[in-house]
């Protein structure tokens, strides 16, 4: 994985992106800056690779990861996609080329989807 910028350069006064976020793939935009809420928050992401292979669930490998990105609407995002249901769990990826996951949403909560920090890029 690159190595991370840090969080006062990511994150604003206010919490919120500082930067657009990007695929790291393929570099499609996922977030215009200021669109989403700084968050830390363990969920756990299966391992990255195309969107048919992560909606089988069948896959335990994958990271525990913390640092977020909160949007509280789909429709705030510039360029995602959803795997099918895993369980309660929809998983972020990107539209473009359909690498992920980039993040979590649980079907319980309507009104939060999660991007991992260390699975998007930044411009």
């Amino acid at each position: 994985m690159e190595q991370a910028e840090p969080l006062n350069e990511l994150v604003s006064a206010e919490g919120r992106n500082r930067k657009a976020v990007l695929c790291q793939r393929c570099g499609s935009r996922v977030l215009q800056p200021g669109t989403a809420l700084f968050s830390r928050r363990q969920l756990f992401l299966p391992s990255m690779r195309k969107k048919p292979a992560l909606a089988d669930g069948s896959n335990p490998d994958g990271d525990l990861l913390q640092e977020h990105w909160l949007v509280n609407d789909m429709f705030i995002f510039e360029n995602v996609g959803f795997t099918k249901d895993v369980g309660n769990i929809k998983f972020l990826v990107c539209a473009d080329c359909e690498i992920g996951p980039i993040g979590w949403h649980c079907l319980d909560d309507k009104n939060s989807f999660y991007v991992a920090l260390e699975r998007v890029s930044h411009e």
